[in-house]
């Protein structure tokens, strides 16, 4: 400035110094001309309009000095423009490649610097679309979200902004005391947010979801986090979930941030979950329930929460729910009657296979009364498959098929006979033999209605087939 002063308002400008000279004066207000001549804010402006023809590396020199004179160069419109000319040349170059840059005011192509050494790094360490993340991580946390604002802007791909902002935080971390971490992590984590959900790996949200719960980051800044991370769930797997519990909790693993997760992922009711995503997550849920089951801190309560926050359309098969209850109650042998009873709502017993109920039957670990009300679920689903059976078959009027409609109807008469003579004893012992002897019938009554079922689909495409023949026979003799 003392130079432009004294010499008649002449100084020689250059993309080095344009973003210093244009923060003084405008700092200083010199809009007043000299002499004749153009006054230093002026001179400035002729000279950023130039600024598409900067190399690579003169633009980063320039975002670095409006970093430096934040106040200035955000209010004078000068740091937008540096940003806009960086986010442009990146849209522009769909397949950068670094190269030597040029020095010459005349070269008007995308030309970026490979002068340092950190570029040098980016060549071995980055594909081709991602050369320019470590150039980039001279921006603060106030800069960044205005460089990510003027990436959406200018529609760089979502995918490629979300992998800096995971490599912006991880690079970040390495020179940053606590409390600075928390000021990034909240930044990145509110600029994720900003992104188009599909554009975000579930894997990286979970990544920098154990760091940020090591760090006192606000609230807010965590429920984002998981509500993200609750809108993928669908994608994520076990070992996902398994996350440590908090300090000063016996627990193996954080089982509330499990159910918060899940929430957000039901946060507008089943209804709008498409039902292989709900089944996804289910079977995940599955998964977790059994690694967790053998804690002998967890809760029952906690167990139960974890069991039923899905609902039960959610699961074609309760089996696997099954072997996670028998688990806890193995580990947990102390409960008493009311509490075991409490823990099988989390059962559908309509949704239990065979093989699964008549476990169940055999298990002493089970309370009595839930034996009872498995069979009797096992009841209902059989005759309703008869039923089934019976209403199929009734279709064909062959007399094969109406042999088969009374064999069926004499096999359901005796399943309800016989449920109406089981005698539900108070004697454990003689319930139990009673349980598994109608167990074994109950199979061999499925096996004979999958056999039945074969017969009356051989009946019906033999009738189908004779119909075609008779159709076809009077057309061959015209």
């Amino acid at each position: 400035m003392c130079r432009f002063c004294y010499n008649n308002g002449k100084i020689e400008i250059t993309p080095l110094n344009t973003t210093l000279l244009s923060c003084a004066a405008n700092f200083m207000e010199m809009s007043n001309s000299i002499s004749g001549s153009d006054n230093l804010i002026e001179q400035t402006e002729k000279s950023l309009e130039e600024i598409r023809h900067w190399t690579w590396s003169e633009l980063m020199v320039a975002l670095r000095q409006c970093q430096n004179y934040f106040p200035v160069a955000n209010k004078s419109g000068l740091l937008e423009r540096c940003l806009d000319s960086v986010t442009v040349r990146l849209a522009l170059a769909s397949e950068p490649s670094p190269s030597p840059s040029t020095s010459s005011s005349d070269y008007s192509g995308v030309r970026f610097s490979c002068d340092t050494k950190s570029t040098e790094s980016l060549k071995s360490s980055f594909s081709r679309a991602t050369w320019w993340f470590e150039d980039l991580l001279i921006t603060d946390e106030s800069l960044l979200k205005m460089m990510v604002g003027s990436m959406i802007k200018q529609k760089l791909e979502h995918g490629t902004i979300s992998k800096f902002l995971f490599f912006y935080q991880k690079s970040k971390f390495h020179t940053s005391v606590p409390h600075e971490k928390s000021k990034i992590m909240e930044t990145v984590v509110d600029l994720l947010c900003s992104l188009e959900p599909s554009s975000i790996p579930c894997k990286s949200l979970f990544g920098i979801l154990r760091v940020a719960l090591g760090l006192s980051i606000s609230k807010g800044c965590r429920n984002k986090l998981e509500i993200m991370i609750g809108s993928q769930m669908d994608q994520a797997t076990l070992d996902n979930l398994l996350v440590p519990s908090p300090q000063g909790t016996n627990s193996l693993y954080d089982t509330n941030l499990v159910l918060r997760l899940v929430k957000a992922f039901l946060k507008e009711g089943t209804c709008g979950v498409p039902e292989v995503q709900l089944k996804k997550v289910a079977n995940l849920m599955d998964l977790y329930i059994a690694e967790v089951a053998p804690d002998p801190c967890l809760k029952a309560s906690k167990f139960l929460a974890l069991a039923m926050v899905l609902p039960d359309f959610a699961r074609d098969s309760f089996d696997d729910m099954y072997h996670a209850v028998d688990m806890y109650l193995e580990v947990h042998a102390g409960l008493s009657e009311e509490e075991k009873i409490k823990m099988c709502r989390a059962l559908n017993y309509r949704k239990l296979s065979a093989k699964a109920c008549k476990h169940l039957s055999e298990n002493s670990k089970f309370p009595s009364k839930i034996i009872t009300q498995a069979l009797n679920s096992q009841q209902f689903k059989l005759k309703s498959l008869i039923r089934v059976s019976s209403n199929t078959s009734s279709i064909a009027s062959s007399p094969c098929s109406c042999s088969d409609n009374i064999k069926k109807d004499e096999v359901g008469e005796q399943i309800v006979l016989y449920a109406g003579d089981l005698n539900l004893s108070t004697d454990n012992v003689r319930l139990r033999a009673q349980l598994q002897g109608m167990q074994s019938r109950v199979m061999e009554l499925e096996k004979l209605c999958r056999k039945m079922q074969t017969q009356m689909t051989k009946v019906l495409r033999s009738r189908v087939s004779s119909s075609h023949k008779s159709r076809s026979l009077p057309r061959l003799c015209s």
